[in-house]
């Protein structure tokens, strides 16, 4: 449950955050960039099943793998558009998002493991 809550609030509020830093003046535009970039979770379609709690995103859907994380990284680097820019910090982010959800799946079945 704490997972969960954790995940969603890292994508849309601490979104909001990043957006208000990036940008204070047009936050609202920031954050609705922002929200864009959940987009690339449509490579999740592509998956059987679509859905499925115990498999890692990371290095399995095709814009969550490491050339496309690479890519995300090189972007943000050398792009000096700042749309560009923070279209890149969303994807990073989300990528961020998504592993930390990964680690959190994996001690869990680590803790459930030792302690059981």
């Amino acid at each position: 449950m704490l997972q969960t809550f954790v995940h969603y609030a890292n994508h849309f509020l601490v979104i909001f955050f990043i957006a208000w830093l990036y940008t204070p003046k047009h936050v609202w535009k920031s954050y609705l960039v922002l929200l864009a970039t959940m987009l690339v979770d449509i490579d999740h379609l592509w998956a059987i099943p679509i859905f499925d709690p115990s498999r890692c995103s990371i290095g399995f859907h095709t814009f969550h793998s490491e050339i496309a994380i690479l890519v995300y990284i090189l972007t943000f680097i050398f792009v000096k558009n700042k749309w560009v820019r923070l279209i890149s910090i969303g994807l990073i982010f989300h990528m961020i998002t998504d592993a930390i959800d990964c680690i959190w799946s994996n001690f869990d079945c680590f803790q459930d493991y030792f302690i059981s």
